[in-house]
Protein backbone atom coordinates (compact mmCIF):
# COMPACT_ATOMS: atom_id res chain seq x y z
CA UNK A 1 0.00 0.00 0.00
CA UNK A 2 1.59 3.28 -0.96
CA UNK A 3 2.54 6.03 1.63
CA UNK A 4 -0.08 8.67 0.50
CA UNK A 5 -3.05 5.81 1.05
CA UNK A 6 -2.12 5.14 4.36
CA UNK A 7 -1.44 9.03 5.38
CA UNK A 8 -5.29 9.79 3.84
CA UNK A 9 -6.86 6.48 5.52
CA UNK A 10 -5.80 8.10 9.04
CA UNK A 11 -8.60 9.86 10.37
CA UNK A 12 -6.15 12.73 12.01
CA UNK A 13 -4.91 13.23 8.58
CA UNK A 14 -8.55 12.94 6.69
CA UNK A 15 -9.64 15.68 9.61
CA UNK A 16 -6.61 17.87 9.09
CA UNK A 17 -6.85 18.18 5.43
CA UNK A 18 -10.80 18.79 5.93
CA UNK A 19 -10.20 21.81 8.62
CA UNK A 20 -7.22 23.01 6.28
CA UNK A 21 -9.90 23.82 3.11
CA UNK A 22 -12.41 25.55 5.53
CA UNK A 23 -9.45 27.27 7.22
CA UNK A 24 -8.59 28.35 3.72
CA UNK A 25 -12.21 29.32 3.09
CA UNK A 26 -12.10 31.88 6.19
CA UNK A 27 -9.07 33.45 5.45
CA UNK A 28 -10.40 34.35 1.88
CA UNK A 29 -13.60 35.66 3.24
CA UNK A 30 -11.24 38.36 5.50
CA UNK A 31 -9.03 38.79 2.39
CA UNK A 32 -12.20 39.29 0.47
CA UNK A 33 -13.20 42.78 2.50
CA UNK A 34 -9.60 43.51 3.20
CA UNK A 35 -8.62 43.89 -0.75
CA UNK A 36 -12.16 45.38 -1.16
CA UNK A 37 -13.07 42.74 -3.54
CA UNK A 38 -16.68 43.40 -3.70
CA UNK A 39 -16.04 47.40 -4.86
CA UNK A 40 -13.84 45.59 -7.72
CA UNK A 41 -15.95 42.90 -8.68
CA UNK A 42 -19.69 44.08 -8.25
CA UNK A 43 -19.26 48.37 -7.67
CA UNK A 44 -20.03 48.25 -4.25
CA UNK A 45 -18.78 50.69 -1.22
CA UNK A 46 -14.98 50.90 -1.01
CA UNK A 47 -15.46 50.89 2.98
CA UNK A 48 -14.39 47.66 4.86
CA UNK A 49 -17.38 45.54 6.07
CA UNK A 50 -16.94 43.45 8.98
CA UNK A 51 -20.22 42.62 9.77
CA UNK A 52 -20.28 40.77 6.42
CA UNK A 53 -17.12 38.63 7.07
CA UNK A 54 -18.09 38.05 10.23
CA UNK A 55 -21.24 36.65 8.83
CA UNK A 56 -19.55 35.04 6.27
CA UNK A 57 -16.99 33.38 9.02
CA UNK A 58 -19.61 32.23 11.01
CA UNK A 59 -21.59 30.53 8.61
CA UNK A 60 -18.51 28.85 7.56
CA UNK A 61 -17.91 28.06 11.28
CA UNK A 62 -21.22 25.98 11.61
CA UNK A 63 -21.13 23.96 8.41
CA UNK A 64 -17.21 22.81 9.20
CA UNK A 65 -18.82 22.19 12.96
CA UNK A 66 -22.04 19.75 10.96
CA UNK A 67 -18.82 18.67 8.35
CA UNK A 68 -16.48 17.85 11.16
CA UNK A 69 -18.98 15.98 13.14
CA UNK A 70 -20.34 13.82 10.45
CA UNK A 71 -16.81 12.94 9.04
CA UNK A 72 -15.72 11.84 12.43
CA UNK A 73 -18.48 9.62 12.86
CA UNK A 74 -18.16 7.83 9.28
CA UNK A 75 -14.55 7.60 10.59
CA UNK A 76 -15.39 5.80 13.48
CA UNK A 77 -17.77 3.35 11.68
CA UNK A 78 -15.50 2.70 8.95
CA UNK A 79 -12.80 2.04 11.82
CA UNK A 80 -15.16 -0.82 13.49
CA UNK A 81 -16.03 -2.19 10.31
CA UNK A 82 -12.16 -2.64 9.11
CA UNK A 83 -11.85 -4.72 12.55
CA UNK A 84 -13.83 -7.54 10.95
CA UNK A 85 -12.04 -10.31 9.76
CA UNK A 86 -13.96 -11.82 6.35
CA UNK A 87 -13.86 -15.04 5.87
CA UNK A 88 -15.32 -17.05 2.94
CA UNK A 89 -18.37 -19.06 3.82
CA UNK A 90 -17.83 -21.78 1.51
CA UNK A 91 -14.04 -22.59 1.23
CA UNK A 92 -13.54 -20.43 4.63
CA UNK A 93 -9.97 -18.47 3.09
CA UNK A 94 -9.55 -15.35 4.29
CA UNK A 95 -9.29 -12.44 3.10
CA UNK A 96 -6.04 -10.31 4.02
CA UNK A 97 -4.78 -6.87 2.71
CA UNK A 98 -7.03 -7.96 -0.46
CA UNK A 99 -5.80 -11.38 -1.02
CA UNK A 100 -7.96 -14.66 -0.31
CA UNK A 101 -5.58 -17.11 1.86
CA UNK A 102 -6.40 -20.71 3.47
CA UNK A 103 -7.19 -19.88 6.98
CA UNK A 104 -3.77 -21.48 8.13
CA UNK A 105 -1.62 -19.25 5.85
CA UNK A 106 -3.07 -16.31 7.07
CA UNK A 107 -2.79 -17.27 10.86
CA UNK A 108 1.26 -18.06 10.41
CA UNK A 109 1.52 -15.24 8.09
CA UNK A 110 -0.15 -12.18 10.22
CA UNK A 111 0.66 -14.14 13.72
CA UNK A 112 3.35 -16.84 13.27
CA UNK A 113 1.34 -19.22 14.59
CA UNK A 114 2.02 -23.08 14.11
CA UNK A 115 -1.79 -24.26 13.19
CA UNK A 116 -3.34 -27.93 13.59
CA UNK A 117 -6.43 -30.14 12.97
CA UNK A 118 -9.02 -31.45 14.96
CA UNK A 119 -12.71 -31.64 15.39
CA UNK A 120 -15.17 -29.78 17.96
CA UNK A 121 -17.42 -32.12 20.12
CA UNK A 122 -20.62 -30.98 17.75
CA UNK A 123 -19.14 -32.00 14.42
CA UNK A 124 -18.05 -35.56 16.35
CA UNK A 125 -21.53 -35.81 17.38
CA UNK A 126 -22.68 -35.25 13.85
CA UNK A 127 -20.14 -37.04 11.98
CA UNK A 128 -20.85 -40.13 14.74
CA UNK A 129 -24.43 -39.31 13.31
CA UNK A 130 -23.90 -39.67 9.86
CA UNK A 131 -21.84 -42.80 10.14
CA UNK A 132 -23.88 -44.60 12.38
CA UNK A 133 -26.24 -46.30 10.18
CA UNK A 134 -23.51 -47.45 7.86
CA UNK A 135 -21.58 -49.38 10.87
CA UNK A 136 -18.21 -47.39 10.33
CA UNK A 137 -18.02 -46.14 13.34
CA UNK A 138 -14.53 -44.38 14.53
CA UNK A 139 -13.77 -45.70 18.09
CA UNK A 140 -14.79 -42.35 20.89
CA UNK A 141 -12.00 -40.73 22.34
CA UNK A 142 -13.72 -41.64 25.29
CA UNK A 143 -13.93 -44.93 25.47
CA UNK A 144 -10.47 -45.72 23.36
CA UNK A 145 -8.18 -47.38 25.36
CA UNK A 146 -4.56 -45.34 26.48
Amino acid sequence: MSQVKQKLERPGTILWIEASGFSLLIVLCWLGELLHMPYYIFGESYDFNWHRALVRTSCVLIIWAWVHFLTRRILRRLHYLEEFLRICGWCRKVCHEGEWLEMESYFKSKFATKTSHGMCPDCLEKKKKELAPAGDLPPSPETSPN
